[in-house]
């Protein structure tokens, strides 16, 4: 029709928009104005080395740090202008799970999982104790509701550790170092568990991790983050592809300036006599 106006397309609003976030602790800033988003549905990996500012990173996002400046937005609310009952709220949509699972070593796992669901719900207990088996069935641990942590392996921590943050059903599960700490087979039946976890409910995650396995088996897209900067953005396959000298260092195992000359000075203590590197 004549003179029809159409409509353009929305955009859609990101699980997470982070803009020029800066988060200090006293005098040592921590992130030095960094800036990305995460789609919602998509699992982000945040990759970086220790002490590179990607733990502080999802820490402020989960709302345990506080930022110096810049901007949080999740679901297109911004966490500075949250009231008491938002911030509540937000919680009951987002779940985090600790790089040591956090686990309450006098409770049961089934009652760290049911620890969410007393907090913020009004449900009674038998519907409670239908849940909490229902999330310990979709992570494998089926049957061990009246087992304490300290009767669980490595891997079986992470997961009732996985189910307690997927208690709420939330949209947004944050991980810090789902695998770190477990060996190799472990380690990669957590990833399984990730995207199992994923496709099922298509719940956005967000992933911090130095391992790189693991970052290219359940990434969506990647951020590496070098010393409180990102100095990277992409898909798996672009990540690879990376000409950039930080990315190419990292994923390439190669170190740092000063620890390869010190690997030099200790040849030549043990008695070497071509240096490690030239």
């Amino acid at each position: 029709m004549s003179g029809e106006v159409r409509a353009e397309p929305k955009t859609p609003v990101p699980a997470i928009e982070v803009r020029n976030l800066r988060v200090a602790y006293g005098e040592r800033e921590i992130l030095h104005g960094v800036s990305f988003e995460v789609r919602a549905g998509e699992t982000m990996v945040i990759l970086g080395g220790s002490g590179s500012g990607k733990s502080t990173l999802l820490r402020t996002l989960a709302g345990l740090e506080q930022p110096s400046s810049g901007e949080i937005r999740i679901r297109g609310k911004d966490l500075r202008t949250l009231s008491p009952e938002g911030w509540h709220e937000l919680r009951t949509r987002m779940g985090i799970s600790f790089q040591s699972g956090a686990l309450f070593g006098s409770m049961t796992v089934g009652e760290n999982v049911a620890l969410p669901l007393e907090e913020h719900t009004h449900l009674d207990e038998s519907t409670i104790d239908i849940m909490v088996r229902l999330k310990l069935e979709q992570v494998g641990l089926r049957g061990y509701e009246d087992y304490f942590p300290a009767q669980l392996s490595g891997g079986m921590k992470k997961r009732a550790a996985v189910a307690r943050a997927m208690a709420m059903d939330p949209e947004i599960l944050l991980f810090d170092e789902p695998s770190a700490g477990l060996d190799p087979i472990i380690a990669a039946g957590v990833d399984e568990l990730l995207l199992k976890l994923k496709e099922a409910f298509k719940i956005t995650i967000v992933v911090v991790t130095h391992e790189l396995a693991s970052a290219f088996l359940i990434a969506d897209r990647m951020i590496l983050v070098d010393k409180g900067n990102i100095v990277a953005v992409g898909t798996p396959t672009e990540m690879k592809a990376s000409t950039q000298p930080r990315v190419r260092q990292f994923l390439d195992r190669v170190p740092e300036p000063e620890m390869a000359q010190e690997l030099d000075y200790l040849q030549v203590l043990t008695g070497g006599v071509v240096p490690l590197r030239q």
